[in-house]
């Protein structure tokens, strides 16, 4: 795996190893990192920008830190493969993201050196910030915490409020802001123009620089020397310094690649008490002129050419259409239909495709950063004045804003369509980004309609449809990555609210479904057809409100049903027909369910998972077939 110029980075096992270098060979060490993050990655995919824009600043944490006594935590975990790599991941990091290998995130079960888990934004202060303060009531008052968010995380509420409580907290805790100017897509309000304020301020800065280096000299003076700086800093600056107004010692801006600064201030930094924050700049990217250009698309490139840097396309998805883009193009177009119609997203602009409409009508197109629970209330808000707000929020995501779901938008009845992407199984990002819950966790609420395509053209026809609908909440639901279809109709069809569609007929099982793994059991239906029996399908497509016509014509003909849903088995459409089958007083109904189980489901590919969970193919046919030949001891 390594070449010739990685011969420092091969003998690097731990932090231990890192420490006996001299700050010379840690230049070495970060041009190795950054070649070998290259190489791995382009051949298996992962968050590539991230890692490569903090390998300086990873390098320069280990080495000062006594990392694991020592806590880091990386918010998200976007950028923490150099981190992997330097905590004696280096010979399995060929397997991030793998069936069976290491996650693309920090694990605690993982590494003794992954302080925290994470995978989801703006958790790492108040999770830095507890740390610290448990070791504190612990007597532990050498450790330190050390807390490294991105400036597109520091948008989302959670971390303010981290801050907030910290800066009155005296704990000892370090905040890294690492501002690159991007998250996926651009970062983008108020707070990203305070952060470009400050790092052209650069004559407040190096007088800010000179008074805390006097100050660590001379204590007596303390006080003195605060008055001091306070002046200059209203002076140059016109405005306090929000992070230090929030009770934090605030350094920085500094340069994030300059190995031997970082270096310098990391050390120094240990040696005052209390809440700090430094502020480093970051190049995403960094080292791949490609990813340096584009750093939008190369947050996650997929495959690509480790020397140019040229993304490597798949042929054959370029037969199919994504359901990203179908959304995206979906929108655009209602949009031109309906004047009222606007689109939202928390910091996901390229990656739900709502770009296309930000490009051609920006001014009815909102990203409004990590802040999943503010797009909610603020989507509220539109339709509260007549607006039709499509807020467009991956699943996982979706999870952080349950409470204004219901209390801003369900229970106000308010029109707003959420198109929940990534839902179900994601894949190589694992557990942390499963959208496996949404079903269950949605159908609780009521005035909420839920919703999932099985194809493209559902999803086309529920987009529709929901801007049509008035009284209330629409939810459609709708998976990562390529759909089955070739070519897609321009016109729209009305779908009537809680119609499920029969796809197909038969007389030994029924199989129900919801979303696109409905296309899994058709095609189960026509291989169990080749053994000699006849299962009729379901397209549910609505779980609110159920079909409860066809149920009770299900429950009338059959008395073999089997579930299947790409959500958690906890309360999604198989617990809804056990519940409706016992309300309507239903007898001789054997129901098997295949979903999720009741468990957290690791990282590989969409089939590997479906496999692990018993709603591939194969699995399918096989429950169909054992329930219809043991039908007589199922009755038994």
């Amino acid at each position: 795996m390594f070449t010739k110029t990685s011969l420092t980075l091969s003998k690097i096992n731990s932090p231990d190893d890192l420490k006996k270098l001299s700050e010379k060979e840690l230049e070495i060490v970060c041009k190795e990192l950054r070649q070998f993050i290259i190489e791995v990655i382009s051949n298996n995919p992962g968050h590539l920008g991230a890692s490569l824009g903090v390998i300086e600043l990873t390098v320069a944490l280990h080495y000062v830190f006594n990392t694991p006594d020592d806590k880091i935590i990386w918010d998200v975990g976007h950028q923490a493969y150099a981190h992997k790599i330097l905590t004696g991941r280096r010979d399995v990091f060929h397997t991030n993201r793998k069936y069976k290998g290491i996650s693309g995130f920090p694990k605690m079960s993982e590494s003794i050196y992954d302080a925290f888990g994470t995978g989801h934004s703006s958790t790492s202060i108040s999770a830095a910030l507890g740390m610290a303060i448990a070791s504190a009531l612990k007597g532990e008052k050498h450790k330190q915490h050390i807390a490294v968010i991105g400036d597109g995380g520091m948008t989302g509420g959670m971390a303010f409020e981290a801050l907030n409580h910290a800066g009155v907290s005296k704990a000892n805790i370090i905040v890294i802001l690492n501002d690159n100017g991007i998250s996926i897509d651009e970062s983008v309000g108020g707070l990203k123009q305070y952060l470009t304020d400050i790092t052209i301020s650069k004559t407040y800065n190096r007088i800010k620089d000179d008074v805390w280096q006097m100050m660590s000299r001379v204590q007596k003076l303390r006080r003195f020397i605060q008055k001091i700086q306070n002046a200059v800093k209203v002076t140059l600056f016109r405005q306090t310094n929000i992070f230090e107004a929030l009770g934090f010692r605030y350094f920085g801006p500094i340069d994030g690649h300059d190995i031997t600064r970082l270096i310098k201030v990391l050390k120094d930094l240990k040696n005052i008490p209390g809440p700090r924050l430094l502020h480093v700049i970051t190049t995403k990217g960094k080292g791949l002129k490609k990813a340096e250009e584009d750093q939008t698309k190369y947050h996650a490139p997929g495959l690509f050419n480790p020397e140019t840097g040229e993304t490597i396309e798949n042929e054959n998805d370029k037969k199919f259409n994504k359901y990203q883009t179908v959304f995206g193009e979906t929108i655009l177009k209602l949009a031109s239909i309906e004047p009222k119609v606007v689109g939202i997203t928390p910091a996901m602009l390229s990656g739900c495709s709502l770009n296309i409409m930000m490009d051609k009508i920006p001014e009815r197109t909102f990203d409004v950063g990590i802040a999943e629970q503010h797009a909610v209330t603020f989507a509220a808000g539109l339709a509260a004045q007549g607006l039709i707000p499509f807020c467009n929020i991956y699943s996982s995501f979706m999870q952080r804003a349950f409470d204004q779901l219901i209390h801003d938008v369900a229970l106000q009845q308010l029109p707003v369509i959420f198109c929940l992407d990534r839902a179900g199984l994601v894949g190589e990002d694992g557990a942390t980004h499963h959208g496996v819950y949404d079903l269950a966790y949605m159908r609780i609420i009521p005035n909420l309609i839920i919703s999932s395509p099985m194809n493209e053209v559902e999803l086309r026809n529920l987009m529709y449809t929901a801007m049509l609908y008035k009284e209330g909440p629409f939810a459609i639901r709708y998976p990562k990555g390529y759909g089955i279809m070739k070519t897609l109709p321009d016109n729209f069809e009305k779908i009537e609210i809680g119609k499920a569609k029969i796809t197909r007929t038969g007389e030994d099982l029924a199989i129900l479904s919801i979303g696109p793994i409905g296309n899994i059991a058709i095609e189960a239906c026509n291989i169990i057809e080749q053994y000699g029996y006849s299962c009729a399908h379901y397209d549910m497509r609505f779980l609110k409100p159920i079909d409860e016509n066809i149920l009770h014509d299900i429950c009338k003909h059959f008395n073999l049903i089997i579930t299947i849903e790409d959500g958690t088995i906890i309360g999604g459409l198989g617990s809804l027909i056990i519940e409706f089958i016992n309300d309507n007083g239903y007898k001789n109904i054997f129901v098997k369910r295949l979903g999720i189980p009741d468990r957290f489901i690791e990282h590989g590919s969409i089939q590997e998972l479906y496999k692990e969970c018993g709603i591939d193919l194969d699995s399918i046919v096989k429950t169909a077939i054992e329930m219809i030949t043991n039908k007589e001891a199922i009755k038994a």
